[in-house]
């Protein structure tokens, strides 16, 4: 069984026993969580796709850990001007565990 489940304004196809980097959701660690925005459930040949949502479906999650993506670096820079600027930035995230989708 999968689902198509809506956070942090991105989607994701999720099953169960998976793990997933979403944005950062303010949880505890080794807390449960419930996903309540699912667009899609499948399983096999049948599929329900909801009108946005699925209703009465949702997802359930556990918060393995807490953290920061790797540094991206920007660099801008205009040619014979002598301009430069760097910047970096690191996303946080929330790394959980997709322990069950019900429908």
């Amino acid at each position: 069984m999968y689902a198509v489940i809506k956070t942090g304004g991105k989607q994701y196809r999720v099953a169960a026993g998976e793990k997933l980097k979403i944005e950062q959701i303010p949880a505890e660690v080794g807390a449960e969580i419930t996903l309540d925005q699912v667009l899609m459930v499948g399983e096999g040949e049948s599929v329900k796709v909801g009108a946005p949502l699925v209703s009465g479906a949702s997802v359930k999650a556990t918060v393995v850990a807490q953290g920061r993506h790797p540094k991206v670096k920007i660099f801008k820079m205009r040619r014979r001007k002598h301009y430069q600027k760097h910047q970096g930035h690191r996303q946080n995230f929330t790394e959980i565990l997709i322990s069950g989708i019900s429908a």
